[in-house]
């Protein structure tokens, strides 16, 4: 009986490898025509995959937080026909295209390996599944890396534990097991690794998690951060954005300070076009953007991601602010598209009443600007020679200090602080 092979199909806008997340059926399942098979996930956007066959599951392609290269094979099917069942043969190993580490010495080298994401560890090998002939220890057990260090460290010989993975994996569970029944790791390496191990978790970074780690990682590698820190009274803001609610809140809707702010931002990137940019440091291209399409650091269960206000100097406040609204609900519900991740030319962060006195906020690589908001506090202020309580804001933002000089920031800054002071400039064209 012929085996259907279901491949990491190509999602297009040039994305060479994707991440697989989760895994909807394991090995021995029988399952329809367009079941969900499994998850991945690009840079920008999760997404499903469904099988073309029903049939039943003979080989799973890869484990969770594996990195796969488009046209790799993901998943083995044979598919259902009448006593396809009786007569199902095991599958020939057919190696598929994927992340592979280096081959220990002595070992056969793996015949493929796929384009590597610049920055992400690159995942453990899946080997094809085995029909064993002869002794165990004439073929190389498959495990994952850690798997491998974690019975080097031991003492344990791979091959001699018994798989309980897909396609004879042996997973760290399967090591530990036969570890303690075999009385291994009595080296002192192995007796401080279990005391450091008493009362803790391992948590696999994946998916967003992963991605998210590694755009931090490329942006603080890449670009060469300084942060500048200006404080803002935004007395008469506030005041004027209670008005503003007040009457028109039921009819147009809420306004937050955000809206305020990417008002401020638009009006003060017509004077400072070089924060409103994307720099390609391989080619040495500052690209500078007319649009402003403000990225909107957003929190999710997820972790952080950042939906982009497209087109910010085309609205009025309620504009933006309905739409910043919906594009964080959207994330937030992990429904959004991937456009709407996308394309962003400068981004603003917050964590609203937890934002602090001051941060250092990363800059969303390849642009070079980061506007950072801190929490607004009532403070004892000097006001024409006299104290007076005003609700004060400070401003961190982050700059690329290969395109953006400090005095130019700072001025762009101020422009934005002096906006954000007197709110009634907002509105002057």
């Amino acid at each position: 009986m012929s085996v259907h092979v279901v491949k990491v199909p190509d999602i297009g806008e040039g994305i060479a490898q994707v991440e697989l997340v989760a895994w909807h059926v394991k090995l021995g399942d029988t399952i329809a025509e367009d079941q969900a098979l499994a998850d991945v996930m690009t840079d920008k956007a999760t997404v499903e995959i469904p099988s073309p066959v029903a049939g039943q599951v003979v080989e799973l392609g890869g484990e969770v937080g594996q990195v796969l290269a488009v046209g790799s094979e993901l998943i083995r099917i044979e598919p259902a026909s009448p006593g396809a069942r009786a007569a199902r043969a095991p599958a020939a190993p057919q190696p598929a295209a994927r992340a592979t580490p280096p081959a220990a010495a002595g070992q056969p080298k793996a015949p493929a390996v796929a384009p590597r994401v610049e920055g992400a560890p690159v995942s453990a090998p899946v080997a094809p599944q085995r029909t064993a002939k002869g002794p165990a220890a004439h073929h190389r057990p498959i495990a994952s890396p850690a798997v491998r260090a974690r019975a080097w460290e031991l003492g344990v010989d791979l091959a001699a534990v018994p798989a309980s993975g897909p396609a004879g994996r042996v997973l760290r569970s399967d090591l530990e097991a036969y570890a303690a029944r075999a009385g291994a790791g009595t080296a002192p390496a192995a007796a401080r690794e279990a005391g450091l191990a008493h009362g803790t978790r391992q948590i696999k970074i994946v998916g967003l998690r992963r991605i998210i780690a590694r755009r931090m990682q490329e942006s603080k590698r890449r670009i060469p951060h300084y942060t500048y820190v200006e404080e803002v009274d935004v007395t008469e803001l506030e005041a004027l954005r209670a008005q503003l609610n007040r009457k028109w809140s039921a009819v147009r809707g809420h306004l937050t300070l955000l809206p305020f702010l990417v008002q401020a931002i638009v009006h003060s990137l017509d004077e400072y076009p070089q924060i409103n940019a994307r720099f390609d440091d391989e080619a040495g291209v500052l690209t500078q953007f007319d649009a402003v399409h403000v990225g909107i650091a957003t929190q999710t269960d997820a972790g952080l991601m950042v939906p982009v206000l497209r087109d910010a100097q085309t609205r009025d406040l309620w504009g933006n602010a309905a739409e910043v609204a919906r594009l964080a609900q959207a994330a937030r519900n992990g429904r959004a598209t991937r456009d709407e991740l996308s394309g962003s030319t400068i981004t603003i962060t917050s964590l609203g009443r937890l934002g602090g006195i001051v941060s250092t906020p990363v800059i969303n690589h390849p642009e070079v600007a980061i506007v950072g908001v801190n929490r607004i506090a009532l403070r004892a202020v000097i006001v024409e020679g006299a104290v007076a309580a005003r609700a004060m804001m400070n401003l961190s933002s982050s700059f690329d200090h290969r395109v953006v000089d400090g005095a130019y920031a700072a001025a762009f800054v101020q422009d934005v602080r002096g906006l954000l002071e007197h709110p009634a400039t907002l509105f002057i064209p």
